[in-house]
């Protein structure tokens, strides 16, 4: 199954007020396997950057300046969405900001059936626990030292990691080949061509079987004579 985790970067948290998203991270992921697979783009945003904003993510006027806008990137990013689940941390905040940029180019909106909310996952699996990326990237182990500031891209990195403890940990389903070539049938790669080795031979030599009985035969009453039928 083809899922995609993602997550936004936004000017403030209120998109029916005007706030816009200023970058967006993708990861795909088949069979819960990431298959490489990216989409990352950073967005202007037609407006100015509320200081509150910046000191989260890091994302200034000046850098986004010469980004291009959302509606010329649209095409690309719903492609690469395609039809897939949409799994993201508190999932309704990245929805309503994505489906309220769809809308703003005349696109229709993404169905909330696609939405999977790793949020509601943890509330649900570790009730009164505390439930922040931080704080699941803790629980599971995985390592969040490179996030000093939030980053879409990054921070989807760090939920794919999550997401997949969240749903069984990384043994799941213990169907590495079968994985393994979704992978390689959703990346249009060919298989990795290996050479065929012949087992090798496994067994003693005459040397070593000699060696072995005379290290026996120096045992004093070893605990398998117990067992031995009586001579």
């Amino acid at each position: 199954m083809r899922e995609i985790i993602f997550d936004t970067e936004t000017t403030g948290v209120n998109p029916a007020g005007g706030d816009r998203i200023v970058e967006i991270g993708c990861i795909e992921m088949i069979n819960r396997v990431e298959t490489g697979r990216e989409y990352h783009a950073y967005f202007h945003p037609e407006r100015s950057m509320p200081s509150e904003a910046e000191a989260v993510h890091g994302l200034s006027d000046i850098f986004l300046s010469d980004k291009p806008l959302f509606r010329d990137k649209a095409d690309e990013l719903v492609e690469f969405l395609g039809d897939a689940p949409l799994v993201a941390h508190n999932a309704g905040f990245d929805f309503g900001f994505l489906n309220r940029e769809l809308a703003l180019c005349g696109r229709d909106p993404i169905s909330l059936s696609r939405m999977v909310c790793t949020l509601v996952m943890a509330r649900s699996r570790h009730p009164g626990a505390k439930h922040s990326l931080d704080a699941l990237c803790s629980r599971f182990g995985v390592d969040r030292s490179q996030r000093v500031k939030h980053g879409a891209l990054l921070d989807a990195q760090l939920l794919a990691q999550v997401y997949i403890e969240l749903t069984g940990g990384r043994q799941i389903g213990l169907g590495l080949v079968a994985e393994v070539a979704a992978v390689e049938q959703a990346t249009a790669t060919a298989p990795i061509d290996r050479p065929v080795r012949e087992a090798r031979p496994h067994f003693a030599s005459d040397e070593e079987i000699a060696r072995h009985r005379a290290f026996i035969a120096r045992l004093k009453q070893p605990l398998w004579e117990r067992f031995l039928p009586a001579v």
